[in-house]
């Protein structure tokens, strides 16, 4: 039987693998800056951990990689990504349920091949499924998106670094939850935090380039996809330093692109943009 401290290292190393992290310290500095953000997401994010991680142990997965978080990550998005779209009700906890197990399916779907690993693609299938479900079906569950109503006209690069890291989770009312989630990230690796800060703002110029307008530069939903981009690809060499910012430019480009669409981007351009390198460089090493 799995001890309540053994337990609340899985949870923690689950937050914590959402950022690359396998440290429970990591997932609790991280927690804390989601109940800093919003205490009901913080409820949902372990919810959602939790309920993933279980399907896992009761689906008989490797245990190696449910001690080390690998199958409560996508579930710890889901629960956010419910509190961000969703009513809270009974049914909207059921579908919460069924979803988070859901992605962990999905997780295991790609575990099981060797050509590209997941990452948070599970999080976004599950979520844009259930999304679908709800727009088709249960309409009065999907809470109106808010518009942003930020009239600054200048850039706060600062504003931006925090709540680009902060969006990640979803974090995009404090810039303590990015501050939390950056410790988190510090905590566990110096050069991840380095690229971090390389992956929230190097979209900045991109963006800027390409006429994005300063209310969403500042809100951080330009850099959010080029942290993971960076942390993902990021290494010790010059090599995957360049890489990891080609990675980071077209994640940018590709959240634009979405926006415009009025598409629900969740993480997809990260992962997108991170399968597009991987599978450049893997031809270059034929």
């Amino acid at each position: 039987m799995v001890s309540i401290y053994n337990s609340l290292l899985i949870l923690g190393r689950g937050i914590g693998q959402v950022m690359f992290q396998n440290n429970a310290l990591s997932g609790l500095l991280m927690l804390i800056g989601i109940f800093l953000g919003s205490w009901q997401m913080g409820i949902l994010a372990v919810c959602g951990n939790i309920v993933s991680t279980l399907t896992a142990y009761f689906s008989g997965y490797e245990r190696n990689d449910i001690r080390e978080g690998i199958y409560g990550f996508n579930g710890t998005l889901v629960g956010i990504a419910y509190g961000v779209f969703m009513i809270l009700s009974v049914e909207s906890l059921i579908l919460l349920i069924i979803t988070s197990a859901f992605s962990t399916w999905i997780a295991y779907l790609f575990s099981r091949q060797h050509l590209l690993s997941g990452f948070t693609a599970p999080f976004i299938l599950a979520v844009w499924g259930m999304l679908g479900v709800c727009t088709w079906f249960i309409p009065d569950l999907l809470l109106v998106s808010d518009t942003i109503t930020d009239t600054t006209q200048n850039i706060d690069y600062f504003q931006a670094l925090c709540l680009g890291i902060g969006q990640v989770m979803f974090q995009g009312n404090t810039i303590l939850a990015g501050l939390f989630f950056f410790v988190g990230i510090l905590v566990n690796s110096f050069p991840n935090s380095l690229y971090t800060i390389l992956g929230t703002l190097l979209p900045i110029p991109v963006a800027i380039i390409l006429g994005m307008d300063t209310e969403s530069i500042n809100a951080g939903l330009m850099g959010y996809n080029g942290v993971l981009c960076a942390i993902a690809l990021g290494g010790t060499d010059w090599k995957s330093c360049i890489w990891a910012m080609g990675a980071v430019i077209l994640s940018t480009i590709l959240q634009i692109i979405g926006m415009k669409l009025g598409i629900t981007t969740l993480t997809a351009p990260f992962v997108v943009s991170v399968w597009i390198v991987i599978m450049i460089q893997k031809m270059i090493r034929k």
